[in-house]
């Protein structure tokens, strides 16, 4: 199995370079070859750490870096198609998230002890969040950035790692008094309000970013994240009715009093009617997924770079279009897998509060994936979240691979069954 495992790495590289190979000779005679010492350091990087996680000395599964270098790998190549300029930007984050995952690796007995002071991370939590509410920057029609010099930094795709580790500890520690201290209304059991105010300011905090900083997919993501771990935490579905009724109102106020959230709800009913306005990405998306078909178009013979912003909100609308329907039922069976492999390790954690952290983390990546899916095939109203590990962007990818390192450490004292 490890043997396998050491496969995988290297076909995923395998993948990469070939993919980089074929754009290569597409541009002759003017080949650029400023990717190809980036991707193999990349490469021998990988190797190396899949090599370290072998050994079991931080990690009891073999299986997730593996599918997180799979979706690396496929991002790297659709940049290099996309948009070259960002390529060997996204090799150096990728590289970079792989150190951090180490360093995560490293210290995950101090970052696992720090989980110990609940309310600190709900502060942190909170100030996070509210740095883009307060300082952001507005890209993309999204005002959830910060500019730091040369860098971008999006707070919410760090601001989710503190979320799990807040609501972890805070339904570890309060899941019983949750339970317990109840009084009952109409059919809802309730329970005093100076119980569940954190997860109310959470909701709150999720409707804010919907309404003042454009953010649906940041918001969205959030709002499932606290009411998924809230369920598991406390196991009383009248949590999950009462946020769904707060996040329905809010929804609903927003749509009555701003029109940005009015516009993102009518394209999302009806693309059609302004095809080359305010829904042209959808359009374009919707295209592509219908030129792709079964089998796609072939690798580099689509026209993708008809959608913009394809290399962030609409790379999975590429890889539709020139992979077709089978890229796409890959990209989404390894998703699931790799949601399956940290649902594991949440199952064998002994510890009420590390089932929850692996699990948060796990619903955190499975959850953003399937939005932003949804929102390109027009399932649910486009969000301007990252597809994890593919689109482009450098929070994205060192959040992400925060994430994988917290849940690789989480497996090592419970070992995942077949790992």
């Amino acid at each position: 199995m490890k043997t396998k495992s050491l496969l995988l790495v290297a076909v995923d590289f395998l993948i990469m370079f070939a993919g980089l190979g074929i754009i290569m000779l597409n541009q002759y005679p003017n080949i650029d070859y400023s990717p190809v010492p980036w991707a193999l350091g990349a490469a021998v990087m990988g190797i190396v750490i899949q090599l370290f996680l072998v050994k079991g000395r931080y990690s009891s599964d073999i299986w997730i870096f593996p599918m997180v270098l799979f979706f690396s790998s496929l991002g790297i190549i659709m940049l290099a198609r996309l948009k070259p300029i960002l390529c060997v930007p996204q090799l150096r984050w990728l590289m970079i998230g792989m150190v951090v995952m180490l360093g995560v690796l490293y210290f995950s007995r101090q970052l696992k002890n720090m989980m110990q002071y609940q309310y600190i991370l709900g502060i942190c939590t909170l100030v996070v969040l509210c740095l883009s509410l307060l300082f952001g920057v507005e890209i993309g029609g999204s005002k959830n950035w910060l500019i730091l010099g040369p860098i971008s930094v999006q707070p919410s795709e760090f601001g989710k790692i503190l979320l799990v580790l807040f609501l972890a500890a805070f339904l570890s520690d309060h899941g019983e008094m949750l339970n317990a201290a109840k009084r009952k209304f109409l059919f809802l059991d309730l329970p005093p309000i100076r119980f569940i105010a954190p997860l109310l300011v959470i909701w709150g905090i999720a409707i804010l970013m919907f309404v003042v900083q454009r953010d649906l997919g940041s918001a969205l993501l959030f709002f499932c994240m606290a009411v998924f771990m809230t369920y598991m935490g406390t196991g009383s579905k009248s949590y999950v009715f009462i946020a769904m009724l707060f996040f329905g109102l809010g929804a609903a106020v927003s749509y009555a009093f701003f029109s940005h959230v009015q516009v993102r709800f009518n394209i999302w009913l009806d693309p059609w009617a302004d095809p080359a306005g305010q829904a042209y990405q959808v359009v374009q998306s919707l295209f592509a997924f219908a030129a792709g078909g079964v089998w796609g178009t072939g690798f580099t013979h689509g026209h993708p770079g008809l959608i913009p912003e394809v290399h962030t909100d609409f790379i999975f609308s590429a890889v539709a279009e020139e992979l077709g329907l089978l890229g796409c039922t890959v990209i989404m069976m390894v998703y699931v897998m790799l949601f399956y492999r940290g649902i594991m390790i949440a199952m064998n954690c002994k510890k009420e509060l590390h089932t929850l952290v692996a699990a948060g983390f796990s619903i955190a990546l499975f959850t953003q994936a399937f939005i932003i899916i949804a929102g390109v095939t027009k399932f649910l109203p486009l969000t301007g979240i990252t597809l994890p590990f593919i689109s482009y962007g450098g929070s994205s990818m060192v959040s992400g691979f925060i994430m994988i390192g917290l849940l690789l450490s989480l497996s090592k004292k419970e070992k995942v069954h077949g790992a």
